[in-house]
């Protein structure tokens, strides 16, 4: 269970302990951001394939990139779920945490007699995050759902493109990384709480939800207006000139002029003060009513220098900016390299960098990102020193199929 005297300079989760029966992205999302911030994550895996991101692509010397990143540092237990020894080890290990994070569909850890209900019987202070497709509640609650379907039913997809293209989902997985952001914050809120009232709770997310709200303004627009927003493409549909944008040297760049401010400081930039008294660009209500030949406008003036040479203008004139980055673009951008990018050591990636937690917290330097666990790599480890099984019993365990045979063992 938690310590709540953490030393000075320690993470602010210091001392939680937190049970991950993730796979795949979401949960063990959630679980990256509680390490983030100085949780010990038990990740349980299944003894023989482990989670199923292993092996996912890219990949390099064997070594998944999306799991690496996911769930370095975390330890790695193997319990078959499907057996109920190994049930019963996994509701050991919860009287003792303070998180639970799952993501089955809805209904099974009730079928292995590992639900809230019953967990918390045996420790109410447990909280028990809960990440499944649909939710725990509502007509589709058992339902399947991976990223790709939460990105279709929020209704991302069919904002996401150009009006002339087919509804777009993103190559990566935006919907469970969003999700599983929403259910660390969840899960923050119930140490909270259970700090202040002592008591545990269960939190419910859907992968959709966190996606939906985003997109809120879509809803909200049709159920007072009864207009279906539509595919933009760059544009915002909300405010103009606003859009990616190709320079001279066929570099791209990015201008958001998202208020009259910024607006009029562009029009300055580009040397076009009549814009700004201009009855068709003066106020942004007439700038969407003139959106495309505006744009022509400023795509034009954009191809009038390299990338670098518009940059520098705009920034001169406090215009909102900023290049199309691609990966080597940001791995090798000081700011980045300062404030966002932390080193993953100790694996067959040699000295890669990935981006860190999503905040920073004063007096927190963040976490050390020390390898990517083995499947089961720490079962002897947590098992015999946490639940204080022999040796005997874990190789009997991992004789059966229950456990990963223990290091060493």
């Amino acid at each position: 269970m938690s310590d709540e005297s953490s030393p000075p300079g320690a993470g602010p989760l210091a001392g939680v302990r937190v049970i991950e029966l993730g796979s795949m992205y979401a949960a063990p999302t959630a679980g990256r951001m509680l390490r983030d911030f100085g949780a010990d994550v038990v990740k349980i895996e299944d003894p023989a394939a482990g989670d199923f991101a292993r092996q996912w692509q890219p990949a390099h010397q064997g070594l998944a990139i999306g799991f690496s990143r996911l769930n370095a540092g975390k330890r790695s237990v193997g319990i078959d779920l499907r057996q109920a020894a190994g049930r019963e080890i996994v509701r050991r290990l919860a009287r003792e945490a303070d998180v639970l994070i799952e993501n089955f569909r809805p209904g099974r850890m009730e079928a292995w007699g590992m639900g809230y209900k019953e967990l918390s019987q045996d420790n109410p202070g447990l909280v028990m995050t809960r990440v499944s497709g649909f939710g725990q509640t509502g007509p589709y609650r058992e339902r399947p759902g991976f990223g790709t379907v939460a990105e279709t039913a929020s209704g991302y997809a069919f904002l996401n493109g150009w009006p002339h293209t087919p509804p777009t989902a993103p190559p990566f997985g935006f919907a469970d990384s969003i999700a599983g952001i929403s259910a660390a914050f969840g899960t923050a809120m119930a140490l909270y709480r259970r700090g202040v009232h002592g008591c545990g709770g269960e939190i419910d997310v859907a992968l959709y939800e966190p996606l939906m709200f985003i997109l809120g303004d879509a809803v909200l627009n049709y159920t007072s207006s009864g207009e279906v927003m539509r595919r933009h493409g760059n544009a915002s549909g909300a405010a103009s000139p606003r859009g990616i944008y190709e320079a001279g040297d066929g570099g791209w760049l990015s201008i958001a002029a998202s208020n009259q401010t910024i607006a009029m400081r562009l029009f300055h930039a580009m040397d076009r003060s009549d814009l700004c008294a201009d009855e068709r660009y003066a106020t942004n209500r007439a700038r969407m009513a003139n959106n495309e030949a505006l744009q022509k406008i400023v795509a034009d003036w954009v191809r009038s220098k390299p990338r670098d040479e518009i940059l520098a203008v705009l920034d001169e004139h406090e215009v909102v900016a900023a290049p199309v980055n691609d990966a080597r673009d940001i791995s090798l951008d000081p700011h980045f390299i300062e404030r966002s990018l932390v080193g993953l050591a100790g694996t067959v990636l040699g000295d890669a960098v990935m981006p860190g937690p999503v905040l920073h917290v004063k007096d927190y330097a963040g976490p050390v990102y020390d390898g990517v666990p083995a499947v089961g790599q720490h079962t002897g480890e947590v098992l015999a020193g946490e639940l204080e099984l022999t040796a005997d019993r874990l190789t009997e365990l991992a004789a059966a199929g229950v456990i990963s045979a223990p290091q060493g063992a």
